[in-house]
């Protein structure tokens, strides 16, 4: 009997850019969100999809710094609206079988793009090997991105290449999956995290988690739980 292939999916987001330094954006952060595709994830996202109808977004791809900072399709919700859409991808998050693993770099610390990217491309390779017993229980490795940045698309292809046998990358839209829009929030997230870190935490991000406590206590400690 024909073994089958063990597939893992790999959805991949990013927070910042290669631009010079910029107070508004000091790190660079990449997330993967990883799902093993033989553990069915179809009734929560049925679930998720009842839900997002009911609050009158059908098959609304949810961003989460927008929500945060109510811009472009939220720009009419009130806080409470905001929260609630946000909560709901958050909680579905938890509650599904995924993990993710993240790297981070601050950029105030690159000399330049180039810096950059050796820097980002040495943290990924490091968050991958930290946990590389796991990525080694699969046969293959399907990257999904939406291509958002070439210097990254560059850098995910040169790393996992260099460390399995069997990647595929495949460019995505992110309306399209749910654990794309996961990678976004984690992403958030952890960009929200490093700010507190570093004293820049916002006025806004303050109202809507009421505090860097209870961001830390409510969101931050219990996403990292998903953390390989």
């Amino acid at each position: 009997m024909t073994k089958k292939t063990k597939l893992l999916s790999c959805f991949i987001d990013e927070t910042g850019d290669f631009g010079d330094y910029d107070t508004h954006c000091p790190f660079y952060i990449v997330t993967a969100v990883l799902h093993d595709q033989s553990i069915s994830i179809t009734d929560q996202l049925n679930g998720l999809e009842t839900y997002l109808s009911n609050l009158g977004y059908p098959h609304h791809a949810i961003h989460a710094g927008p929500l945060i900072r109510r811009e472009s399709d939220y720009e009419n919700l009130t806080m409470e609206e905001r929260k609630k859409m946000f909560n709901l991808l958050y909680n579905f998050t938890r509650k599904i079988p995924v993990n993710y693993i993240c790297a981070k770099v601050k950029k105030s610390n690159c000399r330049d793009a180039d810096d950059l990217d050796a820097k980002l491309t040495k943290a990924i390779k490091a968050a991958v090997l930290k946990s590389k017993e796991y990525w080694d229980d699969f046969d293959k490795i399907i990257i999904y991105y939406d291509n958002g940045q070439n210097a990254l698309k560059r850098v995910l292809n040169i790393t996992f290449n260099s460390l399995f046998s069997d990647v595929e990358v495949r460019k995505i839209q992110p309306s399209d999956y749910r654990l794309f829009q996961i990678a976004d929030l984690i992403c958030t997230l952890e960009l929200t995290a490093s700010k507190i870190e570093f004293g820049s935490f916002s006025n806004t991000e303050l109202q809507f988690f009421h505090g860097s406590h209870e961001f830390k206590k409510e969101y931050y400690r219990k996403i990292k739980k998903k953390e390989l």
